[in-house]
């Protein structure tokens, strides 16, 4: 009987998982060939808790054997996982209703303004950074299964800027109405699979499986086709489609 890798993952979560009746998307692809490479068969194990956080303490608790979630390297994370090397490099994107905020065009704009951040994103301490120096009135903490709903109240007036990485907010404001990312770029993440910090062993296989798949051009076609580039490096200002950080609509 083949080996079981059972992968945690916060569907839906594009360009990085879907949560349709097919599982596609780049984490889906990339730990479906690292399977392949290590003799393995995939199982999805869809994490639903209103924190993303908690997916690491599912991890430690046997719940998972890894994690493939679009997930950003930081030192609390790391004290509670192991990371692998990284397959992409990416940071934060902020979006608004371009109709309804037309003057607001990075985070320097948005004194009294409300700025929306999923609990236990990465982009949530940054909300509270600008919180604390003065620079947004306040912030909306969301469910992490609640973006959509995020994204909608950009249009209503109980958001005003929503703050998230920026391939899966690219993504989800091309399919909401109004919705554009207007910055990107606004920091450096390192995106990465995550094993148990006592699974050593999975952590070494993952790392040559994934560096093969690189070197045979496995890898960057795959960031290809669910990023727009091939590069594993794409945390500049401008995005692979739409250069100079701006979203056409």
């Amino acid at each position: 009987m083949s080996e079981v890798l059972r992968v945690g993952a916060a569907f839906p979560d594009p360009p990085f998982n879907d949560a349709g009746p097919t599982r596609s998307g780049l984490d889906v692809e990339l730990m479906t060939a690292i399977g392949e490479r290590l003799g393995a068969s995939i199982e999805f194990i869809r994490y639903q808790g209103h924190d993303f956080n908690g997916i690491f303490d599912a991890l430690d608790s046997g719940e998972f054997d890894c994690v493939a979630a679009g997930t950003t390297i930081t030192g609390s994370r790391a004290l509670k996982a192991a990371f692998c090397d990284p397959y992409l490099i990416s940071g934060q994107a902020l979006a608004v209703d371009a109709t309804r905020l037309p003057d607001v065009t990075s985070i320097d704009d948005l004194d009294g303004l409300t700025l929306g951040v999923q609990q236990g994103n990465t982009s949530q301490p940054i909300a509270n950074r600008l919180l604390a120096d003065g620079k947004v009135a306040r912030v909306r903490v969301y469910d992490y299964g609640s973006i959509r709903a995020a994204l909608r109240d950009l249009s209503t007036g109980r958001c005003d800027a929503f703050m998230k990485l920026d391939p899966v907010l690219t993504r989800l404001a091309e399919a909401t109405p109004g919705v554009a990312v207007i910055q990107r770029g606004i920091t450096t993440e390192k995106i990465a699979i995550a094993v148990p910090t006592t699974d050593t062993a999975l952590l070494g296989r993952i790392n040559v499986a994934q560096a093969a798949l690189e070197e045979d051009g496995t890898l960057p076609t795959i960031r290809e086709r669910w990023t727009g580039s091939p590069r594993a490096d794409q945390s500049g200002p401008g995005s692979p489609e739409v250069p100079g950080g701006r979203a056409r609509r």
